[in-house]
């Protein structure tokens, strides 16, 4: 099976290097620097565009800069070089880069010159290690290159963004390509990442880590996703091969939220799929979509050949809702909780305690808002930190998580973490959350285990997303009826 791709964190990365670098000749930052000055020339820069503003921040990405700006000067580059930080106060690698590049007949500005036209920037201001908002100087210099509308490459991470949170620190360049070194970093992936990384390049100047330093956290991405389909259907295949599901919600008010679950299951490949109702009112039949089975929620805990439930898309916080999410706690088979099943779950202690004691896998899909409320905190809080907060539900909990957003965290009991890479802002509308419900249940119902299940799931609804946004031009007014049909289309096209 195709090796996904690791990712790591900024202290991870810096040990890295500190066990690295007696092994390394010529230095990493020497590898760096000219990894990223091909990128330049080959992406970047033409014939057409051959000056080029360098701006060097007062650490170790500077350093690179510094490295960058030299070999472009080689190539005939016309360079201009403006450093931000003290040559006496530059650690060794980097000072050393800056005297190089002061031998080669290269110069330092302190200020970007005004009347002189460029026709890109390299980014070398700020590297991993930032975790303040940019003030100053620091800031006004992030500000001028945004304000230049030019094409720019940002060196290990886009100046001003957090490596391992994805948080923007006050302000922080727009890059349009950025070329990563020895690995990923989740900041990269998440919250503001991807929207000012531009292209990613990722160069492992010659290492490997993973020896070193065994990965906990992965890159979720279409190549890894679509080796974890379930196998094509036989000749002789007929609906018993494929699973039934529970889906227990649908509150007064609320129905369509069970129908859009029921339905992404049904046209995702589950073989029946039964709909528990809470609303007193709730149709016995949906004409919308009849091939789901709707029938009282006492009379669905009685099915005994389900493969797994759902249990809150419309479910309500009354306590009914209460009683029938306690029953499913006592069943033997895999639970898939989102919306009203978590509120529920935050605000009642011993649902909580009847959850972590279970055997059988349980699966968290929690939004933001909802995944604050499970840990006791708010919605800013934990967004500072959600690679931090998605294994803390999975450990107090006792279950598989998925933390929806810019980069979806996929966190396992082991440790394991997953980032998504794919989905837009079209998902940022009503029912999304209940039809990727929906699909997990599908592929846990098709007999997927649960890990692969919850990865597929995950990355094949955002790809659908993906596909509608291209069909449509754009993220607006896109519906969660639409990504399940784009769901099912993905999937048929990724299985034959």
């Amino acid at each position: 099976m195709t090796t996904p791709t690791p990712i790591y964190t900024t202290a991870e990365i810096r040990s890295i290097e500190q066990l690295t670098a007696p092994l390394t000749t010529p230095t990493l930052m020497e590898r760096a620097g000219l990894a990223a000055a091909e990128i330049a020339r080959d992406q970047l820069l033409t014939k057409e565009i051959n000056a080029v503003l360098v701006l060097a921040g007062p650490g170790n990405n500077g350093g690179d800069a510094f490295v960058v700006a030299r070999y472009l000067k080689s190539w005939w580059f016309n360079v201009t070089l403006v450093f931000s930080g003290n040559h006496e106060h530059l650690p060794n690698d980097a000072k050393h880069a800056l005297d190089k590049w002061l031998s080669a007949g290269g110069e330092i500005l302190t200020e970007i010159p005004e009347n002189k036209i460029w026709g890109a920037v390299i980014d070398g201001l700020f590297g991993i290690g930032l975790d303040r908002d940019l003030v100053g100087k620091d800031l006004a210099l992030v500000n001028a290159i945004n304000l230049m509308h030019l094409p720019v490459l940002a060196l290990d991470i886009p100046s001003g963004l957090g490596s391992d949170n994805g948080d923007c620190y006050g302000a922080t360049v727009r890059a349009t390509m950025t070329v990563t070194f020895i690995s990923l970093k989740s900041g990269l992936l998440i919250r503001c990442g991807p929207d000012y990384c531009g292209e990613i390049f990722l160069c492992k100047l010659g290492l490997d880590p993973s020896p070193l330093i065994p990965p906990h956290t992965w890159k979720l991405d279409q190549a890894y996703a679509q080796k974890l389909l379930p196998p094509p259907r036989p000749s002789d295949s007929h609906k018993g091969m494929f699973g039934s599901i529970g889906i227990i919600g649908g509150s007064a008010g609320m129905v369509g939220a069970a129908l859009l679950a029921g339905t992404a299951a049904l046209k995702l490949g589950t073989g029946r799929v039964y709909l528990g109702l809470m609303a007193t009112d709730a149709p016995v039949v949906s004409t919308v979509q009849p091939e789901l089975m709707l029938r009282p929620v006492h009379e669905l805990l009685k099915i005994d050949h389900l493969n797994c439930l759902i249990v809150g898309p419309g479910l309500g916080i009354q306590p009914d809702a209460y009683f029938w999410l306690k029953s499913t706690f006592e069943s033997g088979i895999p639970l898939v909780l989102d919306a009203d099943a978590l509120n529920l779950i935050a605000t009642h202690p011993e649902l909580a305690s009847l959850l972590r004691a279970r055997t059988a896998a349980s699966i968290l899909t929690p939004h933001v808002a909802e995944a604050a409320r499970l840990l006791g905190t708010d919605s800013s809080n934990l967004q500072h930190d959600r690679m931090a907060a998605a294994a803390e539900l999975t450990k107090r909990f006792n279950c598989y998580t998925v933390l929806k957003g810019v980069g979806s965290i996929c966190a396992f009991p082991d440790g394991r973490r997953y980032l998504n890479t794919s989905g837009n802002p079209g998902l940022s509308s009503a029912g999304t959350g209940d039809v990727l419900s929906g699909i997990i249940g599908a592929l846990l119902a098709q007999g997927l285990n649960v890990e692969n299940a919850l990865l597929l799931a995950v990355h094949l609804h955002g790809a659908a997303a993906d596909s509608l946004l291209e069909r449509y031009g754009g993220p607006v007014g896109m519906t969660a009826s639409e990504v399940t049909d784009a769901a099912r289309s993905l999937l048929n096209r990724w299985l034959y």
